[in-house]
């Protein structure tokens, strides 16, 4: 985090000159001491981020293929004359284990088109599918597995 800051400062200054520099080393330690203190965060959290920032990309990266496909089958079934959507409600319960991971699965699904979380209630999940084609596998589709894996390795980075 506190190079982020530093790498934001530099940015915006847009030039980099001694001065620059060590003002941004500066302001960047006492944000970063800030979000320490009232935030929570804490170097060691710093440390599992990049640990994990790899499966965070692939997460961002396989979001926005899966984007694309369901745009895809929801514009050819919006524009489909022949075929008849037919909406649905499905509720899921997963495995996943903190808040954030469902939260995030929540999301993922309401941004591929043609679904909406509508409820989050714990582990349980309703979602309202555009056709029934939409719902198959979302109990356990990629979006679950590679969240699972996610806060697989953050249970044993935080044992070791």
């Amino acid at each position: 985090m506190f190079l982020l800051l530093l790498l934001i400062w530099i940015l915006f200054n847009g030039q980099l000159t001694l001065e620059i520099f060590l003002f941004g080393l500066v302001f960047a330690s006492l944000i970063y001491a800030f979000i320490c203190k009232f935030f929570g965060f804490s170097f060691k959290k710093d440390i599992m981020l990049i640990k994990l920032s790899g499966y965070i990309i692939e997460y961002l990266l396989v979001l926005f293929i899966e984007i694309v496909k369901a745009n895809l089958v929801t514009g050819k079934h919006l524009l489909s004359e022949r075929y008849e959507v037919e909406p649905v409600l499905v509720t899921f319960t997963t495995a996943l284990k903190t808040e954030t991971a469902r939260v995030v699965l929540a999301n993922s699904i309401t941004l591929t088109p043609g679904t909406i979380t509508v409820k989050l209630s714990d582990d349980e999940f309703s979602v309202h599918c555009l056709d029934k084609s939409l719902a198959v596998g979302l109990s356990d589709s990629i979006f679950v597995k590679l969240l699972m894996r996610i806060e697989r390795l953050k249970d044993n980075m935080e044992e070791s």
